[in-house]
């Protein structure tokens, strides 16, 4: 993308959730919290931004630039009630795709989370469904990257992590087209390093580490109106390389202010992958 093509773009004015500064490590307890004890030591405020619409310029988008890819991927799977048929043909599905477009030596599917909006209802620490999160953030850090290929790979993570790996989010509808609560994402670019905020999440059994993201009006924002269940937004949430491709890809549900009255709540699922190169 180009600056003279994204000024021309379509666009929407709407609302996101940014951290506001802290002098100290924020933290989220990723599990109901005794009394007392907040859940989150975060503080967030909204700011408008424009969300232009990315369909325009979908062909000029790539993982190593923006950081984030607009795809045509119909999937075989038809019920994402069925646990199995996620597991084995979606996740298969889903690892031929990035070995495809990547070129990548190894993908590994390590989680996936379906999403189903219930309007005025919380979020839930376990099980399914999950709600949209309606703060701007990106997945993982500079330290809980390689952290995750440890954690999940034991013995193979110490020569995995001699060579480049990713991170990339392969999000979906379940059911489309989404009209309600879509997905922005920024063009990674547009993000300065000092504008990321690592945050500790506190499981109960384990440390991991997000990052939550004070505004900066450089973002440039986007997203694909009335995505199908036939399509994908690739968003690349950590590279190894640090050489000035996209590295980190903050993202966020909004409130599309041009959601018609009466739109089904949106029901997306996203499939979590270590890509690992050469």
């Amino acid at each position: 993308m180009n600056a003279a093509a994204i000024e021309h773009l379509p666009r929407v004015a709407a609302g996101l959730r940014y951290l506001e500064p802290t002098s100290e490590k924020p933290r989220s307890l990723e599990f109901d919290p005794p009394p007392g004890v907040p859940q989150t030591t975060a503080v967030y405020r909204e700011h408008t931004v424009e969300i232009r619409d990315v369909r325009p310029v979908a062909a000029t988008l790539s993982l190593e630039d923006e950081g984030f890819q607009l795809l045509s991927a119909p999937t075989s799977v038809t019920d994402f009630e069925d646990e199995e048929a996620i597991r084995t043909r979606y996740y298969a599905e889903t690892v031929s795709l990035l070995e495809e477009l990547t070129g990548a030596s190894r993908v590994v599917v390590f989680d996936h989370t379906i999403r189903r909006r219930i309007p005025g209802a919380a979020d839930r620490r376990s099980g399914i469904p999950r709600q949209p999160v309606p703060r701007v953030h990106n997945d993982y850090t500079v330290k809980s990257g390689p952290q995750r290929v440890r954690d999940l790979l034991g013995d193979e993570a110490d020569a995995l992590l001699q060579k480049r790996f990713s991170v990339i989010n392969v999000w979906r509808p379940i059911r489309g087209p989404v009209q309600d609560s879509p997905l922005a994402v920024t063009d990674a670019r547009s993000v300065a390093q000092h504008d990321l905020v690592a945050t500790d999440l506190v499981y109960p059994d384990r440390m991991g580490e997000i990052y939550y993201v004070k505004f900066n009006p450089e973002h440039k924002w986007f997203y694909a109106p009335a995505m199908r269940s036939d399509e994908v937004m690739l968003i690349k949430c950590y590279d190894s390389v640090a050489d000035g491709r996209a590295r980190f890809v903050p993202h966020s549900a909004f409130v599309d202010p041009t959601t018609p009255l009466g739109a089904a709540p949106r029901e997306s699922i996203e499939l979590r992958t270590l890509v690992f190169y050469g």
